[in-house]
């Protein structure tokens, strides 16, 4: 293996200050904790057969995927997570949180766009889904024009897991032989300890994994490929006590073996006991042993059935030298006995009973956190309230949300690569807006939505009736926060949106009355014209006297 690394790295223009020390090592919490430290990698052996090596998993969790039951478990995780639309595309960046410029957001968004273009996202997105879940990890090389790197990645090249390793080495210093991971320490100063300084690297070895001997670990096979120059994304469950990553098929490993021994036992069992057997006690009277026997076996040949049916290929041959374990006993009985006999030896009982396998087939799904109702397929999809949904497919909600999660790191180290590579943004300006980009996968699951249009309904509903009482027993603020639940960062962003709407002429000001009949907002003359009209005061100086008639009368 060259010393030198294949690919490209991106170094961090700005390094971790020599004050901030740490004896422990940089890790990315994914169990990839393989140091190469003496030239060869440490591999866990298990001594209870599971697996040896993380070549060996890989295998089992191909395999395990071929199994009916867990390829239909695995489909409807699959198909939860990835919807396939034929006008809108699986996944689209979300930046309404990132605090940017439109133009930053149009280059990043195009960016975007250029990726899934590579990955053919759009049409590969269930295949590239799929291989990420069942092995636990995927790998993609970031090809790029060494000479003209602001140019960006060319191409995205799929690498297959079992020809990939992660390793994690610490690095060799000039004019020191040791290469271990101790911590030195010099006058008891915690500034002059001595930190071992990592280096990461994959190696790739395309004979690894397919007739290669997987058990080679030794440093010097292989191809060194910078850690920049691959996109890495595992399935974030790591075996702490082994330091492997494993796949979210690895909790599925018993309950598939039970249920695959439990169908071939009844399979055995409804073979084996099925028919009815008839079992012939022949008196052979006072011969001789070895006569008796070739008198029994005479009458077996005279009796049996010679003529079979071959359903094969549909004819009848002749099977009479053939004797199988399903067929007729023939028992030989002293003088003295009852004589010659026949009787039937019934079939096996309760042969239709399949309850233990609908047993292991649920403990197969709960395994992979799919819900059991969606074993039979029978159940109607139901679009009612709330009560009418299985606490189950909440769970499997929150289950398959986490894991687009997770696949969603893929895209942001592309990402990462693409506008670094085209001196878009700055390593630091990444740290800062990784945190506010979002990946929107197309959701074809309602249980949850139809969770949150009840709530909020119930919500604006409390609301409603609460309205006479603000500002008598309530305040605004105070609905807002206990009955509308909504947060402080929630009121003050849509405190500017509604002043902004006010602004813009969208919606109306709420505190200027509005004419019933028209809708429209009244203005101050039209305000006076609608109030009563109040009787004019007449000045007693200066009215007249009012002469009354003589008599008295009016």
């Amino acid at each position: 293996m060259a010393s030198k690394l294949f690919g490209f790295s991106i170094e961090d223009t700005e390094p971790l200050s020599p004050s901030a020390v740490s004896p422990v090592p940089p890790n990315n919490e994914d169990g990839n904790d393989h140091y190469a430290s003496s030239g060869f990698f440490g591999t866990h052996v298990d001594i209870e057969g599971v697996y040896r090596t993380e070549f060996d998993l890989i295998k089992r969790y191909r395999e395990m995927s071929l199994h009916p039951e867990a390829d239909s478990a695995i489909e409807d995780i699959v198909n939860e997570a990835i919807v396939s639309d034929s006008n809108d595309s699986p996944v689209e960046i979300e930046l309404s949180n990132l605090n940017a410029s439109e133009g930053i957001k149009n280059i990043i968004r195009n960016e975007f766009k250029y990726i899934l273009d590579l990955l053919d996202f759009d049409k590969k997105a269930h295949e590239i889904y799929r291989n990420w879940y069942i092995d636990g990890r995927i790998y993609y090389h970031k090809i790029i024009d060494l000479k003209k790197p602001e140019e960006g990645i060319k191409e995205l090249r799929y690498i297959d897991a079992m020809k990939m390793r992660y390793i994690r080495q610490q690095k060799k210093k000039p004019n020191d032989g040791r290469n271990n991971l101790l911590v030195n320490v010099r006058n008891d100063n915690p500034m002059d300890y001595d930190f071992p300084e990592i280096e990461e690297y994959f190696i790739y070895n395309p004979k690894s994994g397919y007739g290669g001997n997987s058990m080679q670990s030794s440093a010097s096979q292989g191809i060194k490929i910078a850690r920049d120059a691959i996109s890495y994304c595992t399935s974030g469950l790591v075996d702490r006590n082994k330091g492997s990553t494993l796949s979210y098929l690895h909790k599925a490993i018993k309950a598939l073996n039970q249920l695959r021994m439990i169908e071939d036992s009844l399979v055995i069992y409804r073979l084996s006991r099925a028919p009815e057997r008839r079992i012939f006690y022949i008196d052979v009277g006072n011969l001789p042993k070895q006569k008796a026997e070739q008198y029994l076996r005479d009458v077996m040949m005279r009796y049996r059935n010679k003529l079979v049916y071959d359903a094969n290929t549909g004819e009848i041959r002749d099977d009479k030298k053939y004797m199988a374990m399903l067929e007729d006993f023939w028992l030989p009985r002293r003088e003295g006995g009852r004589g010659t006999e026949i009787t039937t030896l019934p079939g096996g009982q309760n042969l239709g009973e399949i309850t233990d396998i609908e047993y292991f087939k649920k403990k197969l799904y709960r395994s992979l956190n799919v819900p059991p109702s969606r074993m039979d397929g029978e159940g109607g999809f139901n679009l009612g309230r709330s009560s009418e949904i299985l606490r189950d497919e909440l769970k499997f909600t929150k289950f398959v949300g986490r894991l687009r999660k997770r696949f969603s790191n893929m895209f942001n180290d592309m990402l990462k690569t693409q506008l670094l590579l085209k001196n878009v943004i700055t390593p630091e300006d990444w740290e800062i807006m990784s945190e506010h980009i979002q990946y929107d996968f197309l959701y074809d699951n309602h249980f949850s939505e139809l969770k949150e249009a009840e709530l909020m309904n119930e919500r604006l509903s409390l609301a409603a009736t609460a309205e006479p009482y603000v500002g008598k027993y309530y305040s605004q603020d105070y609905v807002r926060r206990k009955i509308l639940r909504q947060t402080d960062i929630e009121i003050i962003e849509q405190d500017k949106l509604i002043a902004k709407e006010i602004k813009d002429g969208v919606i109306l000001d709420p505190n200027i009355p509005v004419d019933p009949q028209t809708g429209q907002p009244l203005d101050a003359a039209s305000m006076d014209l609608g109030k009563p009209q109040m009787e004019p005061e007449i000045d007693a100086s200066s009215a007249e006297p009012i002469e009354m008639p003589k008599g008295g009368e009016i």
